[in-house]
C-alpha cells in the first residue's frame, strides 16, 4: 500500500478511537477506495491498535474489547497472527474447518457441518465443561456465510437464531486482512442477545460456581485503583478468548502432518488458556485432553470419516 496513503488511514483512525463522539465513525468507508474499502477499514484500525498490540496485558499482539447492552452482550478481539493471510483465508472459508475450531472451547459438545445443501449449515452442542452426554446439552444450528472473500480481505460470519437459557442471536465474525506475507491481522467478533432468563441464570451461577471468575478489561473504581470487569462482560470477554486461542491453536497445527493436527490444538488451546488461569482455568491439563479426544472421536463417527 502507498506510505501516504496508510498514514493518512493510520492518523484517521487513531483520532476516531481516541476522540470521544466519534467512535461511530469507525465504521465509515476509509478515505482511498480504490481498491478494497473493508480491507483499508481494517487496515485503519490496525494502524491504530499498534501501541496497545505491542504492548498489553496479553503478552501477543492482541487488544480485547467488550460491551454489555440492557439485551445483548459482545467482544471483539483484534490480534496479529503469525500465519499467511492465504492460509487463513483458505482455512476459514470452508465451514468445515469452522467444527474443527469450536470443538476445542471448553463447552463445545459437538460440532457438525452439512453436506450437499446444507453444507453452509453447522449443528453444535454446547454444555457444561465437564464430560457430558451429547443428548443431554444445548443444541445450536448455526448459518455459515462467506460475506467477502478477496485477494487481500476475508470475512465470515456464523449465526444461530437460537441458544440455551432464553438466549438468542448468536454471531461469530472473523475478518482478516494481510500485513505482510508471512503475517495477518484479524478481527474475531462473538455476541448474543439475551432476556430474563438468561440474565437470571448467569447472576445465579456467578453468584455461586462462578463467583470469583473475572473478565480481562479493568475498569477504574476511584482513588487510582481498577478491578476487573465482572457480570455479564466477563462472560463474554472469557469466551471471546477461548475461541480466538482456538482459532490459533487451529491454524498454528497446520504445519503439521494431518494426522497430529488435533492433538497439537488441544494441548496448544489447553496450553494457552493457562496463561490466563484467573480468567480462563476449569479442570487439569490431563482432563481437558481426555474429555477433548472423547468428543471429537465421537464427532468423527457422526461425521462418518
Amino acid at each position: 500500500m502507498n506510505m501516504k496513503i496508510y498514514c493518512t488511514l493510520a492518523f484517521a483512525a487513531l483520532v476516531i478511537v481516541s476522540t470521544p463522539g466519534l467512535a461511530r465513525a469507525a465504521s465509515l468507508p476509509a478515505a482511498n477506495t480504490s481498491t478494497d474499502p473493508d480491507a483499508y477499514k481494517l487496515l485503519a484500525v490496525h494502524a491504530a491498535y499498534m501501541p496497545r498490540l505491542a504492548h498489553n496485558q496479553f503478552g501477543r499482539p492482541l487488544v480485547l474489547q467488550s460491551l454489555e447492552t440492557s439485551r445483548r452482550v459482545s467482544g471483539d478481539i483484534y490480534a496479529e497472527i503469525d500465519t499467511p493471510f492465504e492460509t487463513v483465508r483458505k482455512s476459514f472459508a470452508n465451514p468445515r474447518n469452522w467444527c474443527e475450531v469450536l470443538i476445542l472451547h471448553i463447552n463445545t459438545k459437538y460440532c457438525h457441518a452439512g453436506i450437499g445443501a446444507d453444507s453452509n449449515r453447522l449443528s453444535v452442542r454446547v454444555g457444561k465443561k465437564g464430560a457430558q452426554d451429547i443428548n443431554q446439552a444445548f443444541a445450536l444450528e448455526f448459518a455459515f456465510r462467506l460475506k467477502a472473500n478477496r485477494a487481500d480481505y476475508m470475512a465470515a460470519l456464523l449465526t444461530a437464531p437460537a441458544g440455551p437459557l432464553g438466549t438468542a442471536d448468536y454471531q461469530f465474525e472473523l475478518q482478516v486482512i494481510p500485513l505482510t506475507s508471512a503475517k495477518s491481522f484479524l478481527r474475531l467478533h462473538y455476541s448474543y442477545a439475551f432476556g430474563g432468563v438468561a440474565r437470571l441464570a448467569t447472576q445465579g451461577y456467578l453468584a455461586t460456581a462462578g463467583r470469583d471468575k473475572v473478565g480481562f478489561t479493568r475498569d477504574p473504581i476511584g482513588a487510582g485503583k481498577y478491578a476487573y470487569v465482572t457480570g455479564m462482560r466477563s462472560v463474554v470477554e472469557r469466551n471471546t478468548m477461548r475461541y480466538y486461542l482456538a482459532v490459533e491453536s487451529y491454524l498454528a497445527s497446520l504445519l503439521l502432518p494431518p494426522g497430529r493436527q488435533f492433538n497439537d490444538r488441544i494441548e496448544r488451546w489447553f496450553d494457552a488458556t493457562e496463561q490466563y488461569r484467573l480468567q480462563l482455568h476449569e479442570m487439569d491439563r490431563t482432563e481437558y485432553l481426555s474429555m477433548k479426544k472423547s468428543e471429537y472421536a465421537r464427532q468423527q463417527v457422526a461425521i462418518g470419516r
